[in-house]
């Protein structure tokens, strides 16, 4: 439980533990036993943002989701088909029951949460499979295909982007309750290959106890930590080609992979296993990103690093201003004096935000950056940590803290990164608390060049704001010398899917009219899908379709708009 003591009015939170079989159980996020809720100070800026009042908040005025789910929707699966699963994997791991149904139908887009909130339960699977072996995943995958019966993938459900729905119905592969195993550790190598229903946290565990679990002579890690990390899974990590919140120095997903397996129509596709090839285009390449389009990831093979925690040097500096921000992180990008491990610069509306969030608003620093002209709503908050060995984890802090004076950089010290560290995967609580209350907050990122990251900045966020009332904070939190990405977080009052549907679709429109990429870590999924010819162009994208024909040619996996691979234009345009 998350607990801030309130001085004034406390609003009627909604602490119970939910219903097992109920919709909550279905779109809150996470852990049933915990509960996440704004601070008092934040408390006071969301009812001045939305011109609310204390009285607003005694009761609720979003449906709460705890009924039990009762589907509408019979399973249409001939049952020969669900007798040969069972033959697969087992008659206790093939369910057909509203609720395991229910829980595979959707992800966590704020699209989702809202439908799931009024009933809306648009698309659902007619069986839910539990798979524990690759041979029964691939056995799957061919009797689908020869059968025409469409096939989705359920990694950890954080997908954003729509990139689980069943649109079409047919079986879901629910990844979480039995494929989730260690298959080998090689030290030295420095791999670890796992099956891709594992989660985050389990793969750090095994990682961090390498020497009693493998006798390895030190303990790892494998440096991707999404803020999904605790209820994502290593699968979803690879095909939506994610990235996690050290990736400034551990690199995204793609870097950390050292092939994988797939189980696709077309037989078993198999990558490589060494670092570096000049073998023609690289396959590992070709498939990750692919989103459950070409086949079903089985097995990946993961790079790991020397878990080292004692070394970790964090900081904090607070800028006079954004665009000033901007240049010494830039320069600290560029400098070549090594990477930060988390790296994140908050925009100044995210930093009046921050300032409450993590503690250090009626504090004395803050009376200390109001002396030295610091004024909060201008400034923009920089913090970050390196890691690695000792010497190279101090030589980085040593050379960020001097580029941050350079350019007049207020130290905050390491406490408040502290802060941040505490609470960086427990944010998307706060959604469910505020949604309960008609408040809705959303995130959408895109990846910029240094040189056109400001007018992307200004352009999206005129978007975001433009509902009414709506707030959107912004800040970079994956960096590269030549570019970072943009994280816009949107507040606003709402509650119909629909109505969300189309101020997120104006978003993404935004993004494609500023020239930045479409997503830097999100995936595409089948929300952003009909946008992504439009990015990568058409003779490019006709490559993509080339891809699925020749894997997937009766279109049985993740169909109905994934990657935008089976619209047609009338489709696109009705979506977007």
């Amino acid at each position: 439980m998350s607990k801030h003591v309130y001085k004034g009015f406390e609003p009627k939170w909604y602490k119970e533990e939910y219903p097992k079989n109920s919709y909550r159980a279905v779109f809150r996020w996470g852990d049933p036993h915990f509960h996440k809720y704004i601070k008092e100070s934040l408390y006071e800026i969301i009812k001045d943002s939305f011109k609310m009042t204390d009285e607003d908040f005694k009761q609720y005025t979003s449906n709460l989701g705890i009924d039990e789910i009762k589907l509408k929707k019979p399973c249409k699966l001939d049952k020969k088909h669900l007798e040969f699963f069972k033959k697969i994997v087992g008659k206790d791991f093939v369910r057909t029951d509203d609720y395991s149904r229910a829980s595979v139908a959707y992800g966590k887009t704020m699209y989702d949460i809202l439908r799931m909130r009024k009933k809306i339960l648009d698309n659902v699977p007619d069986a839910v499979i539990y798979p524990s072996e690759k041979e029964q995943i691939q056995a799957i995958v061919e009797y689908c295909n020869k059968n025409k019966i469409p096939l989705y993938v359920y990694g950890g459900g954080s997908s954003v982007t729509r990139g689980v729905e069943p649109v079409k119905g047919g079986i879901s592969l629910d990844m979480r309750l039995r494929y989730n195993k260690v298959i080998s550790f090689n030290e030295i190598d420095q791999t670890i290959t796992v099956q891709t229903g594992m989660s985050g946290p389990d793969l750090e565990k095994h990682l961090n106890n390498a020497v009693t679990e493998f006798n390895a002579k030190r303990a790892y890690t494998c440096g991707h930590f999404p803020q999904s990390f605790e209820f994502s899974s290593v699968g979803g990590w690879v095909v939506t080609r994610g990235a996690g919140q050290n990736s400034t120095y551990y690199g995204k997903i793609e870097d950390i992979v050292l092939s994988q397996e797939y189980a696709t129509p077309k037989g078993v596709v198999k990558t490589t296993k060494y670092i570096r090839e000049a073998t023609g285009p690289s396959l590992d390449q070709i498939m990750m990103g692919s989103e459950g389009t070409f086949g079903v990831l089985t097995e990946v093979t993961l790079r790991v690093f020397r878990f080292m925690p004692k070394n970790r040097k964090r900081y904090c500096y607070m800028f006079k201003n954004w665009e000033t921000a901007m240049e010494a992180t830039r320069e600290m990008m560029q400098c070549e004096c090594g990477y930060s491990s988390v790296f994140r610069l908050s925009d100044q509306h995210e930093t009046k935000f921050m300032m409450r969030l993590y503690g250090i608003s009626d504090t004395v620093f803050e009376k200390a950056l109001a002396i030295a002209g610091y004024k909060i709503g201008e400034a923009a908050l920089f913090l970050g940590f390196s890691e690695g060995e000792k010497g190279f984890a101090k030589n980085v802090r040593k050379k960020i803290g001097r580029i941050a004076r350079k350019y007049k950089g207020f130290p905050l010290g390491g406490w408040v990164c502290k802060s941040w560290e505490k609470g960086r995967f427990n944010d998307p609580y706060l959604r469910d608390s505020l949604q309960d209350f008609g408040i809705l907050t959303d995130t959408i990122e895109c990846t910029v060049n240094w040189s056109n990251m400001e007018a992307v900045h200004q352009s999206v966020r005129k978007v975001c704001v433009a509902y009414k009332d709506a707030i959107c904070i912004t800040h970079l939190s994956h960096a590269y010398p030549q570019g970072a990405n943009l994280y816009f977080i949107f507040f606003c009052k709402m509650s119909d899917p629909e109505e969300f549907r189309k101020y997120h679709a104006s978003i993404l429109d935004a993004i494609q009219k500023s020239g930045a990429s479409m997503s830097h870590h999100h995936g595409i999924g089948k929300m952003f899908g009909p946008w992504l010819e439009g990015y990568v162009g058409k003779n490019e994208y006709e490559i993509y379709k080339v891809l699925k024909k020749h894997f997937d040619p009766n279109n049985v996996m993740n169909p109905g708009g994934t990657l935008g691979l089976d619209l047609d234009e009338k489709d696109k345009r009705k979506l977007k």
